[in-house]
């Protein structure tokens, strides 16, 4: 479990994973279900160019076209998989060609600007709903920061390529921008914001800092809806583990109390 790996059931967000590619098959899956039920409602998964060069995309995307499922498939194309670029990627015409080559409606817009992305999805969002049929939405944009706390992403590529993005086509620079010619934003009102989302993040921090760490038993849970049998067996052996050799544990302190 990662720290963006949220997800939460009363907004209809499933859990994110890290494995690439795995959503989109399961995304095809959930919409196809939602069109045996009847529902007047779509699957959205988001994904990278790099889980474009995986299986699963082709996969998904053969059996929603087939099936006629639901489904918008948003592809964020940022320029990397990580350190590879798009140049090292494919040969051919983006990851919208691919849609096409399935007979799925395809659209491509530019990432970086609100109002196109926006216009893409709601048209997407009407065609899979009302049609039942799979769209492909890929958003041209550029990834401006590294790719994790574990990547250096200097080490391939140069200081003038972001910098070149972040004057011209930063998505937050150009909403800024025409905020501001709309008269409704303004250099005073954007630090303002600023240093109160600075307070409010350096206040959760500290919040969350001053907390106990969750019961370690916990560790079993969140996956299965009754705990089975092996994981009680695996619960138990490192309770007991725990409970005898706990003066080789000093950090067991931070963690709230075990409820069993």
């Amino acid at each position: 479990m990662m720290p963006v790996h949220y997800g939460s059931k009363e907004h209809n967000f499933h859990t994110i994973s890290s494995p690439l590619a795995t959503q989109l098959p399961q995304a095809a899956g959930a919409a196809y279900a939602m069109k045996l039920q009847g529902k007047q409602a779509c699957a959205v998964c988001y994904f990278g160019d790099g889980a474009a060069s995986e299986g699963d995309f082709h996969g998904a995307l053969n059996f929603a076209a087939t099936l006629s499922c639901p489904v918008i498939f948003f592809c964020r194309n940022n320029g990397y998989a990580i350190s590879t670029p798009i140049s090292e990627q494919y040969k051919g015409d983006g990851i919208a060609v691919r849609g096409v080559s399935y007979n799925i409606h395809t659209v491509r817009c530019d990432g970086n600007d609100m109002w196109a992305v926006y216009d893409a999805m709601s048209a997407a969002r009407d065609i899979a709903v009302e049609n039942q049929l799979p769209v492909l939405v890929e958003a041209m944009t550029y990834r401006g920061g590294h790719h994790s706390t574990s990547d250096d992403s200097s080490r391939y590529r140069g200081d003038g390529e972001i910098s070149s993005w972040n004057k011209s086509n930063n998505p937050i620079g150009r909403i800024r921008l025409w905020l501001e010619k709309k008269g409704w934003w303004d250099a005073s009102m954007d630090q303002d914001l600023r240093s109160a989302c600075r307070a409010e993040v350096l206040h959760a921090l500290e919040t969350a800092e001053s907390k106990k760490l969750p019961p370690l038993d916990q560790l079993f849970e969140d996956v299965y809806a009754e705990v089975p049998d092996h994981l009680q067996a695996q619960r138990s052996g490192l309770l007991a583990h725990l409970e005898k050799h706990k003066d080789q544990y000093p950090t067991l302190s931070n963690f709230e109390p075990s409820v069993n």
